[in-house]
């Protein structure tokens, strides 16, 4: 019986985590990155693929912009990512989805300042009696050949190995954890009480979606996610910059040290796990965490090779709602929509997608504590 349980523990892990870190096979990293193979300075494919943003110069119709939310002019940019290597660490090639870079057109928007926290999720919770997808026992239509006492609610839970591991498997440092949800973020003896900032995490792509209607929002596609995140600036490799620690200083919650290691993250961001909202400088345009701190859910489907299909045209692309279907050939029975901007749990050993034009991938009813979202509004 334990060993049926961990399987299907295992099996609902991998579907969660195929997830953020974008892998296209698992040899891909089979070659254990060393420290000193690391640097701060991401290596980019020749000269710079980046046209210069211009952006609109419409203001929204009304000085009431809603609370919480910032104002994104939208506009014209070069969308996507001319990094050549998944890490700082030299792990190649598993960027590829997020290149060749193309030219894109939003129409502006509001935004949320920061991912939606617990208690903007609470809210929404007291006033509807929604149950995330985490709170809710998986099914045995789901999982047919699953005892049933083994279908258990739950979501999978970063879990630090006792020791260094070679970074082809990362189903080593997940868990899937029953009682695991919004509520209790590490399982069924962990609590928010007190985290009412930090932002809401284990939720799904329908529960976010749930959220932003109640709301009167709904979730950024992913160009209106990068558009925002670059602030008006043209081709930077973060949403702050091109420096990693400007001034020697880091500018967003992501991990140091040694990666997946118990106690391993030295925090010298000023924090080991997730951290509450805007507790770095925002971008140009007020935006907060837009790297780092938790994945967040966009509204396309993900495809890996949808960035190659509009660059062909060699137009402008206005307003993309992303693919009509998803695609990710190395796990073609995962229904995935896109996440951005990385989470706490990147690293320069492993994934560095808290830069800007790259892009991560989740299953949609999926969700970990490392993933949130954040809403935008029309005018």
């Amino acid at each position: 019986m334990k060993n049926k349980t961990y399987c299907f523990f295992s099996i609902l892990a991998i579907s969660v985590l195929a997830i953020t870190y974008g892998f296209t096979k698992p040899d891909a990293v089979k070659d254990k990155p060393e420290a000193m193979d690391c640097t701060e300075t991401a290596k980019t494919s020749g000269e710079s693929q980046f046209k210069p943003t211009i952006e609109n110069k419409n203001t929204p119709p009304t000085n009431k912009t809603p609370k919480g939310m910032v104002w994104i002019p939208g506009g014209e940019f070069s969308m996507g990512s001319n990094v050549e290597d998944e890490s700082l660490c030299s792990i190649k090639g598993i960027t590829k989805d997020a290149s060749p870079v193309h030219r894109v057109y939003v129409d502006g928007y509001y935004m949320d300042k920061t991912e939606v926290t617990n208690e903007q999720f609470e809210a929404f919770v007291k006033a509807t009696g929604y149950v995330t997808l985490a709170e809710k026992k998986p099914t045995i239509e789901e999982y047919p050949n699953v005892p049933v006492e083994n279908l258990i609610a739950g979501s999978a839970v970063f879990t630090p190995t006792p020791a260094k591991v070679d970074l082809n498997n990362y189903i080593q440092w997940w868990s899937y954890v029953g009682g695991a949800d919004w509520r209790h973020p590490k399982g069924p003896q962990s609590s928010i009480k007190g985290k009412e900032k930090y932002p809401v995490v284990h939720i799904a792509y329908e529960d976010a979606v749930a959220y932003a209607n109640w709301a009167g929002k709904r979730l950024p596609t992913e160009a209106e996610w990068e558009f925002a995140a670059r602030g008006g600036k043209t081709g930077e490799l973060y949403a702050w910059g091109n420096t990693l620690k400007p001034k020697g200083k880091f500018q967003a919650n992501i991990y140091q040290g040694h990666f997946p290691v118990k106690d391993g993250d030295t925090g010298e961001d000023g924090f080991k796990d997730i951290a509450p909202t805007a507790q770095y400088q925002p971008n140009a345009y007020g935006l907060y965490d837009m790297g780092g701190n938790v994945w967040e859910w966009t509204n396309d489907w993900y495809s890996v090779d949808y960035y190659k299909s509009l660059s062909k045209s060699k137009k402008i692309t206005k307003n993309p709602q992303g693919p009509d279907a998803y695609n990710d050939p190395n796990d073609p029975t995962q229904i995935k929509r896109v996440h951005r901007g990385g989470s706490f749990l990147c690293t320069d050993q492993y994934c560095t997608r808290y830069m800007v034009g790259t892009r991560g991938k989740g299953e949609v009813r999926s969700a970990a504590n490392h993933l949130g979202f954040r809403c935008v509004k029309n005018i």
